[in-house]
């Protein structure tokens, strides 16, 4: 597989987007399959399954650990951060590095770097007892090769699976993550009280990419067409900024990418209020906490199930906002709610929603970007969306100090449905964007 050449500066936006019919076309000889058949596909999708179910088990475990080496509240809030910081300036990078290199060998690499470093836990606190310095060093790398292997990850589906095969392979991705997350806490739970506490489940997260890692070695990425020669070489700046630029020339991915903007700063904060209204409003307690957070990702599950059924009857647009309002409804609800009872259903129904949003823009991600410039496209789009994700947790929970979590919930409902409606006019209603590029 030769490596993919960096886009031209002076392209325009149709020069862009021309090449894209050729980059999904098989290889001479490589016969067009259905994804059942699709041995290089099912594979990956075995292996990334496993990851999944490893970071479930981190999910948990992780905070577990870093609450019985200090006893810290705050110190749990401070890994947390390390891995925040860790994603955000590999999300600077990770673009331009995805689009330049063979994304196969860079995702084993990413497999090895993190088996190594979540292997280290367990093997140090045998051998040398708790370290806190080693989480920071480990929440900070995870973070940093998490993110690289993430935007890796949405490229590689584009070179195992044809462009109208799209949804339905990150539909059958998303459902096996979804169930990955609902196991693997209990699972994980399960491993920190019977065999030696957290650092043993973090263990067998380290034991997951290399499963994953075996999976890639079996397989082979379609060759992508080569993209557009420069005709002079980019600089750092032109090249770091390929994919927001593409962003912001494509009407479609620029309306969504405000939309995402602005959903992040209303629910950043969500799970926080969440947590607070559910045990100080309602009276529940942890295990009430994690039974309905578990149950959420049954939300997760039924997204990617519904998703390739809404995108071929009601097309993206509806599917993409329809899901936004049923997030913004379900926080409303939540606000609403008067017992622990009824918010399980709800979250299930708020998960539903945002993840219905979330897979709508990745697939169409996919199906429009050219292949050579996903790697960019998909960082600056994940960048753009969090990096004022603090300030909306900041605003949104100083609001609910004055005015109590349920009100400013319900409060955030509203301002979602009103970006709903608004999407409504906007570029993002339209119900069959990759045809638009065919054409």
């Amino acid at each position: 597989m030769i490596d993919e050449q960096v886009i031209e500066e002076n392209l325009t936006v149709g020069e862009v987007i021309a090449p894209l019919a050729e980059e999904v076309r098989i290889a001479p000889g490589e016969e067009r399959a259905s994804l059942w058949r699709n041995r290089n596909f099912n594979i990956f999708w075995g292996g990334q399954t496993l990851s999944a179910l490893g970071d479930a088990f981190a999910f948990i475990a992780m905070p577990l650990l870093v609450l019985q080496a200090t006893g810290s509240v705050a110190q749990m809030g401070l890994a947390t951060a390390a891995a925040g910081g860790g994603e955000l300036v590999m999300g600077i990078f990770a673009g331009p590095i995805v689009d330049r290199v063979n994304r196969r060998k860079l995702m084993i690499l990413c497999d090895v770097v993190r088996a190594i470093i979540y292997g280290a836990v367990p093997l140090c606190w045998a051998l040398a007892g708790p370290q806190i310095w080693l989480i920071y060093l480990v929440m900070t790398l995870g973070g940093m090769f998490g993110n690289l292997a993430g935007v890796a990850y949405v490229t590689a589906v584009t070179n195992l699976v044809d462009r109208e095969e799209i949804v339905d392979a990150v539909s059958r991705l998303e459902t096996t993550f979804g169930l990955s997350f609902i196991l693997g806490p209990m699972l994980a739970g399960l491993v920190s009280f019977n065999l030696g506490g957290p650092a043993a489940a973090i263990g067998i997260d380290a034991l997951s990419f290399l499963a994953s890692m075996a999976s890639l070695l079996l397989i082979r990425f379609r060759t992508p067409a080569a993209a557009p020669r420069p005709q002079q070489k980019e600089s750092i700046v032109q090249e770091l900024s390929a994919g927001v630029r593409f962003l912001m020339s494509n009407r479609l991915l620029r309306a969504a990418t405000v939309m995402l903007i602005v959903m992040t700063m209303i629910t950043a904060g969500g799970l926080d209020l969440f947590i607070f209204h559910l045990k100080h409003n309602l009276g529940g307690d942890d295990n009430a906490v994690g039974l309905v957070l578990g149950l959420a990702s049954i939300g997760g599950v039924a997204a990617s199930a519904l998703v390739p059924f809404l995108r071929r009857r009601v097309g993206f647009g509806l599917s993409y906002i329809g899901g936004n309002l049923v997030q913004s409804v379900s926080l409303i609800a939540i606000g609403l709610a008067a017992t622990p009872l009824l918010l399980a259903p709800l979250t299930v129904t708020y998960i539903l929603g945002e993840r219905t949003r979330g897979l709508n823009t990745m697939t169409t991600r996919q199906q429009i970007t050219p292949n050579y410039l996903l790697g960019r496209v998909t960082a600056a789009f994940w960048t753009l969306g969090s990096v004022l994700g603090p300030i909306g947790a900041a605003i949104v929970t100083a609001i609910a100090a004055q005015v109590g979590a349920s009100a400013t919930l319900v409060g955030m409902g509203i301002v979602g449905i009103i970006v709903g409606i608004i999407a409504l006019f906007t570029p993002v209603n339209v119900a069959h964007p990759e045809q638009q590029v065919e054409s």
